[in-house]
């Protein structure tokens, strides 16, 4: 079982930065994979990044290519995205989700409560 929180969410204005972080509880986090997806108002959930257990393998959207960066400490059980140039486009809400896999791939088991992202014009 895995228990997930997302904090560092807020209101930055377009061309600005925002890191979200993703406190997981429980052990053996470097076995799993871990990702964010993000809902906007009125769509659906998408898958935004995605990393491997250990690290070494990425994986993100078209949409955020170049502007967001997922990494991980494994070491404090924690995964990041860091966000730059953000878009109004970017604003949702953005959780944190886990699979106990090697892979990255689009279904995960255990998710956060989402953080609010907010991207004013």
């Amino acid at each position: 079982q895995v228990q997930l929180v997302e904090s560092g969410g807020g209101l930055v204005q377009a061309g600005g930065s925002l890191r979200l972080s993703c406190a997981a509880s429980g052990r053996s986090f470097s076995s799993y994979v871990m990702a964010w997806f993000r809902q906007a108002p009125g769509k659906e959930r998408e898958f935004v990044a995605g990393i491997s257990g250990s690290g070494g393998s990425t994986s993100a959207a078209d949409s955020v290519k170049g502007r967001f960066t997922i990494s991980r400490d494994n070491a404090e059980n924690t995964v990041f995205l860091q966000m730059n140039s953000l878009k109004p486009e970017d604003t949702a809400v953005y959780y944190c989700a886990a699979r106990r896999s090697r892979y990255i791939g689009m279904e995960y088991d255990y998710w956060g409560q989402g953080t609010q992202v907010t991207v004013s014009s």
